[in-house]
């Protein structure tokens, strides 16, 4: 299992397909709402873990969200690896990354059944943040690196 940054056509048709498959598909969200506007922007940090036969596995964004702070995005792990430490790797990729462009502050909006998961990766609830697709509760959430 190796993490990258998608790069080619093909890498980032996979990289799109697993946001898809996991935060947009089970609400029944047409495809293509799983990119954003600034996805293209050379300053976001796709990343992407990869396993051994090639299947992508887990996925996160990271881009400048004010003066040294950086927001992590679309965080998402495939299914059949969940439970796996596949988050933290990419989480751990992406903070490294923040870090390295000199950002001393993550924030996120975490779904309200990841919140568990980030406090555990250091994060802390600032406040609630807004419901997706009518039912899925957010919690604005923040670390300083």
């Amino acid at each position: 299992m190796h993490l990258t940054q998608p790069h080619t056509p093909a890498d980032f048709a996979a990289y799109y397909q697993l946001r898809y498959q996991v935060l947009r598909q089970p609400w029944n969200q047409p495809e293509g709402s799983e990119r954003a506007d600034d996805d293209p922007d050379p300053a976001t940090f796709h990343a992407m873990l990869v396993a051994d036969d090639g299947t992508v596995v887990g996925v996160g964004r990271l881009h400048a969200s004010g003066p040294q702070q950086g927001q992590m995005r679309y965080m998402a792990v495939h299914p059949d690896w969940q439970g796996q430490g596949i988050g933290q790797q990419l989480l751990t990729y992406l903070e490294a990354e923040a870090r390295r462009r000199g950002l001393t502050e993550s924030i996120l909006h975490a779904r309200q059944a990841a919140v568990p998961f980030y406090e555990r990766a250091g994060y802390s609830v600032v406040a609630p943040s807004h419901t997706l697709f009518g039912t899925i509760p957010h919690f604005l959430m923040q670390k300083y690196l």
